[in-house]
Parts: C-alpha cells; structure tokens; sequence
C-alpha cells in the first residue's frame, strides 16, 4: 500500500479533489492537509512521516514544509504538480490535470 499526501493551502480544493479522485485505488491510500493555519486539515508532522509519496500543488507549498518542517522532511522529495490556485472543487479542468500530472508518477493508476 502507498501512502500519499497532497498538500495545497487551504485543503478544500485541490489537495481535497486530489485525495477524493485517488480514493478507493488499489495499492493507494490518500490524505490531503493544508499549510495555512485556517486549513480543514493542517500539516502536521505525523502525516509527513505517514506519508511515502507527498505532492505539493505550488513551489510555496514546498517552502513553507521545508522550513516548518526541516527535520521530517530531511532527506525526502516533494513533487510539486504546479497547479495554481484557480480551480472549484471537484471540477473537470482540475480533475483532468491532477490525473495527467499524477500518472507519470503513481503507477498502475488509471490504467
């Protein structure tokens, strides 16, 4: 089983469409969190060492891991899907992105 954290600002869009749109794979488990204070799930170090695999939505969501969270996330990658900030949840554009940008890198998905 592959753990996968998706991680946006605010988790209610991006990360949360990613987790729903992965759910119920076989071999994959998914969560999404936030790195803002106000986010529906906030990072936290328990879902980074939960975590094998973890997509950031933007470059910033990176930055702010690395430097809040410096000793879980030494040594490890972030994969950045460089998805703006400009999708509904659950919305076909973003739906349809998500599932090209993921593919390359979770195998067996959508196949």
């Amino acid at each position: 089983m592959t753990k996968v954290l998706f991680v946006c600002s605010r988790n209610e869009i991006r990360s949360l469409t990613a987790e729903r749109i992965l759910a119920g794979t076989p071999g994959y488990q998914a969560r999404s969190a936030g790195t803002q204070e106000q986010a529906r799930v906030r990072v936290t170090p328990g879902l980074l060492g939960w975590a094998d695999l973890i997509f950031v939505m933007e470059r910033s969501h990176e930055r702010r891991l690395r430097e809040r969270f410096p000793e879980e996330l030494a040594g490890r990658s972030l994969i950045c899907l460089h998805l703006p900030d400009e999708y509904e949840y659950m919305e076909e554009a973003l739906i349809e992105e998500l599932e090209s940008r993921l593919a390359p890198h979770l195998p067996g998905w959508r196949d």
